[in-house]
């Protein structure tokens, strides 16, 4: 059984879209970071952390926890 966006209620409609919000505001921070940070300023080459930003939250929340030398 499929549903429609419409209907979903709307408390589930608000959450898909903060969620959604929140995913896409972290993955570009991350992008923008990784483009602005030196390469020896990351552990890894920016190619690999630029793909695995794109793995759903998971990826820009590895990169800013494991990703970035101190």
């Amino acid at each position: 059984m499929s549903r429609s966006w419409s209907d979903l209620p709307t408390e589930r409609r608000v959450a898909v879209v903060a969620l959604g919000t929140f995913q896409v505001s972290l993955q570009i921070a991350a992008l923008v970071d990784i483009r602005r940070r030196p390469a020896e300023q990351l552990k890894g080459r920016k190619a690999t952390w630029v793909a695995v930003s794109f793995i759903n939250t998971f990826g820009p929340l590895a990169y800013f926890k494991f990703g970035r030398r101190r």
